[in-house]
């Protein structure tokens, strides 16, 4: 049975807080280390998966906070302004942070390679026998980002019609956000990029969680 808005109102505060105090406390640890171990800390390169990881982050996030912003003026549901308002602002700093790194790294915010290519490289948990690219296709959409037809028929809709696809826009689109610090996690050594893809991953699948009760119920 679909949860009452109230209730759903009050789980989304619950999720949100305990997310944002996660993603603080893993902040600030992540931040305390990289500055004692900055010196310990290879210099990326433009090959990287810190470097990678940060060029195509910054991709995602950005068309998170498109859909954001779209669903914010097509919904007068004030608990979805609300999450479109957060995921909005967080991923626009977080795109700020990732430039910001590859400004410091003194690396080309373009990538000498295609899009994703870095996950197509062995992590420190695969197999290097059976390792394939198959999971990614460099130059291809990373995953979990909506097409040019799901956005415009985002833009289209209004109201309940409107909420539904932004909500499942926008699971796809942290499952993808997900998948890719994941895959950060398994082929970095950075201190600060780790403490980040953490900090996403708790974040997002906290965010998924609440999305998914809000879908329910509409």
């Amino acid at each position: 049975m679909p949860l009452a808005r109230s209730s759903l109102g009050a789980r989304r505060v619950a999720l949100i807080l305990a997310a944002a105090v996660a993603a603080i406390a893993v902040g600030v640890v992540g931040f305390s280390v990289g500055r004692l171990s900055t010196l310990d800390d290879p210099a990326p390169t433009s090959t990287s998966a810190e470097a990678g990881f940060a060029r195509d982050m910054q991709v995602h996030h950005l068309q998170g906070v498109e859909l954001a912003m779209i669903i914010r003026d097509r919904t007068d549901d004030e608990a979805v302004r609300l999450l479109g308002y957060d995921i909005a602002t967080t991923q626009a700093q977080q795109a700020g942070q990732l430039y910001g790194w590859l400004t410091e790294w003194d690396l080309s915010q373009a990538g000498p390679e295609p899009s994703m290519t870095w996950m197509t490289r062995p992590g420190r948990t695969d197999d290097a026998h059976t390792h394939t690219d198959g999971a990614h296709t460099p130059g291809e959409p990373m995953p979990g980002l909506a097409t040019d037809a799901q956005i415009a028929a985002l833009t289209a809709a209004t109201g309940v019609a409107a909420e539904r696809q932004f909500l499942t826009l926008m699971i796809a689109h942290h499952l993808g956000a997900v998948e890719m610090a994941e895959a950060v996690q398994d082929r970095a050594v950075n201190t600060s990029v780790l403490g980040f893809a953490n900090s996403v991953i708790i974040s997002q699948e906290a965010e998924i969680t609440l999305m998914e009760d809000m879908l329910a119920a509409r």
